[in-house]
């Protein structure tokens, strides 16, 4: 990834992947040089390690801060267990110690997401209202919400979308289409995608300046790429808006993700001007012989 000042960042959910050996990292790269050859094509990332084991230790924050350049964004998600298990209440001190842990990441954290469970509807939102209004200034923030009462576009969506513009803060948007185009028939990579994520309807919805589009794909590149054409001309119009999008880019198994990210950059960049994308490390290296 080049230029100084990145008019989208774009994407994979983690950048530890043996799958990528090959093509994305040369055929036998060791995983604890990864972020580094991941670095220097893409300029952000998912941090769901974050989510299922909190925050990591200072010694891997050191490692990753050294890896990472200085243009680069890492998009942690809360953990779990103050979304999931502690739904939001009670948390200070456990929140303080999650940034805290970052402080060596701060100037490269893109927003922190919030994903909310399922179950944690309207009723609940006042604890988020209290989250957000303890955030730190400095830290950008996106929710994700997955119950239903904030896809009908009724009272509870508006509610939360309300909060969310108030605050300046960003509604994550979920993608799902590809993935439940078709039904999953005997195909265990749709089997498995199916059944982790939520299939929601897509909001399409801007709340404060740095829009996250998490697009879960399908194992048919001509599906990924039929849905991602109006996605095409509105992450146009928000960089020319003068916001900054992240663009996270997933398949059922992810041993496509980079390819796919790398096609939908391409045809981004036709619509509006865009750094040139780095060749692949494990590519580049494949050319060599």
């Amino acid at each position: 990834m080049t230029g100084d000042h990145p008019r989208l960042f774009l994407g994979l959910p983690m950048w530890a992947n043996s799958e990528w050996r090959g093509s994305l990292y040369a055929r036998h790269a060791p995983q604890e040089g990864m972020l580094h050859d991941y670095g220097a094509v893409f300029g952000s990332v998912e941090g769901n390690t974050t989510f299922y084991s909190g925050p990591p230790k200072a010694a891997t924050i050191a490692h990753w801060a050294r890896q990472a350049p200085a243009n680069f964004r890492f998009c942690f998600k809360l953990p779990s267990r103050l979304t999931h298990e502690k739904r939001l209440v009670g948390i200070a001190d456990e929140l303080e110690t999650f940034f805290e842990a970052l402080t060596p990441l701060h100037e490269r954290l893109g927003p922190i997401m919030v994903q909310l469970p399922r179950d944690f509807g309207a009723q609940e939102l006042p604890a988020l209202d209290a989250l957000l209004r303890q955030w730190p200034s400095t830290i950008p923030c996106a929710v994700e919400v997955r119950h239903s009462e904030f896809f009908h576009k009724g009272a509870a969506e508006q509610q939360l979308n309300r909060l969310l513009i108030t605050l300046g803060m960003d509604r994550v948007m979920l993608d799902v289409r590809p993935l439940f185009a078709t039904p999953a028939g005997d195909d265990a990579r749709l089997i498995k995608a199916q059944g982790e994520k939520p299939k929601r309807p897509l909001h399409v919805i801007s709340t404060a300046n740095m829009p996250i589009v998490r697009f879960i794909g399908h194992c048919d590149m001509d599906i990924n790429d039929r849905l991602f054409t109006p996605w095409c001309e509105r992450l146009a119009l928000w960089i020319k808006q003068g916001k900054t999008p992240f663009l996270f880019v997933h398949t059922p198994d992810n041993r496509q993700a980079p390819q796919l990210a790398r096609r939908f950059y391409a045809r981004l960049a036709k619509r509006v001007e865009l750094p040139p994308l780095e060749a692949f490390p494990g590519e580049r290296q494949s050319a060599l012989f």
